[in-house]
């Protein structure tokens, strides 16, 4: 993007899956306002409440939801998500549509795409974030990463938030075997920063994700929180008008929070337990924190909650790693 264009409005779409996408944009965001650029935000649902929250004095637009949602079991995702195709493909040639109008009617000289596939334009230059080129669905791996790279090619450049070589943070999932020109590896992103800070919670919970995952896991969560033995922030990771504070014996409990509200929690936390998304492993690395890790379809043994029996099993946890 030329940075002495006369019209600096760059239109910065995520995708509303969950709030990782929204989020490892905010640096993004932040770096186009240091650097003289107006940033113009699109998105829906949850992903924009949260950019709107985070920068209200932003132009914010609204585009067609493309309604992901998870199956209660993980075993149904292939025909959960085969079930949305079809609205899916509807919102992305309703976008591409929206588009198009708005690169005229905001005056556009560049296009930010995170895994949005329809916002895109030939007028103007347009990038494309994501750190998955190989689409892991399976058995049905070749035919996801094929239609994912094609997708992929018709963007003027692809920003990859990882590094390059090793050690990387993807591995196979945003590496190509080939080399593409185009493709551009801009480093992990994250909005916080390491803050040398008292220890305030020995356990931070932080829910993310679509529904129905997210409420299952956080009704299952609050039934056996009262095993831990220290003292809990949980945040629900719901974008609503208001923010709300619960106290419930140990556990603090909030809605949301802000990106620097956050980031004080993160570094006031021991021990972090949240979804093993991409953009959470960032911010991990980025503060160097001890985290587990919860998927949707495998268990670990509670012992986070201080649970000894051998043979009972609490929670749809995975424990994906240390830091």
């Amino acid at each position: 993007m030329t940075s002495n264009a006369i019209e600096k409005n760059v239109l910065v779409a995520p995708l509303n899956w969950g709030l990782g996408h929204a989020t490892r944009c905010i640096p993004i965001i932040k770096g186009l306002e240091a650097s003289g650029y107006t940033p113009i935000l699109a998105s829906d649902g949850q992903a924009l409440a949260l950019l709107k929250k985070e920068f209200p004095h932003l132009r914010a637009l609204e585009l067609p939801s493309y309604e992901i949602e998870y199956a209660k079991e993980g075993s149904d995702f292939k025909w959960k998500m085969l079930k949305n195709m079809p609205t899916m493909i509807d919102a992305i040639l309703e976008e591409k549509k929206i588009v198009k109008k708005w690169v005229k009617e905001f005056n556009l000289i560049g296009i930010i795409s995170d895994n949005r596939l329809g916002v895109f334009s030939k007028k103007v230059h347009c990038v494309f974030i994501t750190h998955q080129f190989n689409v892991l669905t399976g058995t049905t791996t070749w035919i996801t990463s094929k239609l994912h790279q094609h997708i992929i090619k018709k963007y003027d450049e692809c920003w990859v938030p990882d590094f390059e070589d090793e050690p990387n943070l993807t591995g196979k999932l945003g590496h190509l075997n080939s080399t593409y020109s185009h493709i551009k590896y801009i480093g992990p992103l994250s909005r916080f920063e390491k803050k040398v800070t008292p220890k305030k919670f020995d356990l931070m919970i932080i829910l993310s994700g679509p529904e129905p995952q997210r409420s299952i896991l956080e009704n299952i969560l609050k039934e056996h929180i009262h095993e831990f033995n220290g003292k809990i922030v949980f945040i629900y990771g719901k974008m609503e008008a208001r923010q709300k504070k619960t106290q419930v014996d140990q556990v603090t409990y909030y809605n949301y929070m802000t990106s620097t509200e956050l980031e004080q929690t993160f570094n006031e936390s021991e021990i972090v337990l949240c979804r093993s998304g991409y953009t959470s492993v960032m911010d991990l690395v980025k503060l160097e924190k001890k985290a587990f890790f919860y998927s949707n379809s495998r268990t670990i043994r509670a012992r986070i909650f201080g649970q000894k029996t051998k043979t009972k099993w609490l929670f749809p946890l995975c424990k994906a790693g240390e830091f």
